[in-house]
């Protein structure tokens, strides 16, 4: 006799399968009128599953083993949950004003976020790959979802083919990990591995999905959609893909490495602190030139992912609590600083050159000073949230005996301080360009919102780190 699984740990992700599912039905019936109810929609279920991922406890695992709800799970949830909030506010006015926006858009936000907490809470290879896809198909969508835009065709379909090649990669990869240790369970690659260094054909299949999940994370040297990717999407579209797939991507790739490989940490470890040496190095120097924000941006979040693999590369307690503490902040900083670009507009038309933040301080002190806090913040100069970010992660790599890749974070910090330190010169101190129009009200809540949670948690970041640990412990 066949029983059910238990849902309960899953009741997050079911009620946002069964909410999306009524808003295709609602989306269908009233057509584009139905917009603005269906983003209210999306946030509420957002909402709905905050709430629900809260309150839940202790460590369950169901569906036969391929789904856990744990803290380290919950933890990237709510930041999953966050950002994807993040991304529907911060569109809506947005794409309305540019005459992109249609009824799907919030659908495929929900979507995506679905796929996302079934990548963070995948406990095998085939929930994982499920959960991938889900997410993968509708950001594809996402991203060319300015039809009319020559640059956001393109950056939809470069997505999407690069997308598709990293995804038969772990795919690839996950088969030969199948093949040799006859499982797709995270406990019984665990298992199969565990006392005995691991043969080559498994790890050459570990090596596979390696390269799946540094592409979903724009880690070196699968790096190479995000500038095109973030450049060419719609502002809003960036600010999603900079955050809520990010926070899902990195707890898939920690899970994955701690969860399913604990025994094979000298194989994959020379594999991460490759891909963070990389990503460290090309996002500080790859950046330096820029002169599009967007692109900036994007070369900061190759960065960025860079230094939170320095803190998985240690593959210690230490380090993942370093990894979720780094992801945190890295999520409210991002968000703040696109909400600063989409407030970027003069005569209705969006400017995406950062000499157009030149005097900035003049015409507008306050997102002057946010858009400074946050480069500041991204410099890890203390003693704002950004400095303890860099901080935790480096003082696992270290703890690890890692010296070199701390040393290597250390300097190519030095380096990106210089391309973030040159927006606030060019906001200080250059003359002034005209004013920007007046912001959305949405956009303004979530500067706002973010630029507190930054400024908060460098005076206070004693809260998130206990949480980060307390979370981290679950793995272990």
């Amino acid at each position: 006799m066949t029983t059910l699984p238990a849902l309960g740990p899953a009741l997050p992700e079911i009620i946002l399968a069964l909410g999306a599912i009524a808003m295709v039905l609602y989306g269908a019936i009233q057509g584009e009128r139905s917009t603005r109810t269906l983003e209210i929609a999306a946030l509420a279920l957002f909402a709905l599953a905050l709430v629900l991922v809260l309150r839940g406890e202790g460590k369950v695992v169901t569906f036969n083993g391929a789904f856990i709800a744990d803290g380290f799970g919950r933890f990237m949830k709510v930041l999953t949950l966050i950002g994807a909030a993040a991304a529907i506010v911060l569109s809506a006015d947005f794409l309305r004003r540019d005459g992109a926006m249609r009824f799907e858009f919030p659908i495929l936000v929900v979507l995506a976020t679905i796929g996302m907490m079934m990548m963070i809470s995948a406990n095998d290879l085939i929930g994982l790959y499920v959960g991938l896809e889900l997410q993968s198909l509708a950001l594809y969508v996402v991203a060319a979802f300015d039809r009319d835009n020559p640059r956001s065709t393109e950056a939809g379909l470069k997505y999407f083919v690069l997308g598709a090649l990293s995804s038969g990669m772990l795919l690839y990869g996950s088969s030969m990990v199948y093949g040799f240790t006859g499982t797709v369970s995270y406990a019984g690659i665990a298992e199969a591995v565990k006392g005995g260094h691991p043969g080559i054909g498994l790890i050459i299949g570990l090596v596979f999905v390696a390269a799946g999940v540094a592409f979903k994370i724009s880690a070196v040297p699968f790096h190479m959609w995000t500038p095109d990717v973030y450049e060419g999407a719609p502002t809003p579209v960036a600010a999603f893909f900079a955050s809520a797939p990010k926070m899902a991507a990195m707890a898939m790739t920690v899970r994955i490495f701690v969860g399913a490989f604990p025994g094979a940490l000298h194989d994959w470890q020379q594999i991460i602190v490759f891909m963070a040496i990389a990503s460290m190095a090309l996002g500080a120097f790859a950046a330096i030139g820029q002169t599009n924000i967007k692109r900036l941006l994007a070369y900061s979040s190759i960065a960025n992912m860079g230094y939170a693999l320095v803190g998985l590369a240690a593959g210690t307690p230490a380090g993942v609590q370093g990894v979720m503490t780094y992801m945190a902040i890295y999520l409210a900083t991002t968000l703040a600083a696109f909400a600063c670009v989409l407030m970027m507009n003069r005569n209705g038309k969006p400017v995406e050159d950062i000499g157009e933040l030149a005097g900035l301080s003049r015409t507008n002190g306050w997102m002057a000073f946010a858009m400074s806090m946050m480069m500041f913040s991204l410099a890890g100069i203390p003693p704002l949230a950004g400095f303890w970010a860099k901080w935790y992660v480096f003082l696992a790599a270290i703890e690890a005996k890692l010296y070199v890749l701390a040393v290597v974070g250390v300097i190519t910090s030095v380096v990106g301080a210089y391309y973030y330190l040159r927006i606030v010169k060019v906001i200080y101190f250059d003359d002034a360009k005209p004013a920007f129009d007046k912001g959305d009200a949405g956009v303004g809540g979530v500067l706002l919102i973010s630029a507190l949670f930054v400024l908060v948690l460098s005076f206070l970041p004693a809260p998130l780190f206990d949480s980060a640990a307390a979370a981290a412990k679950s793995l272990f």
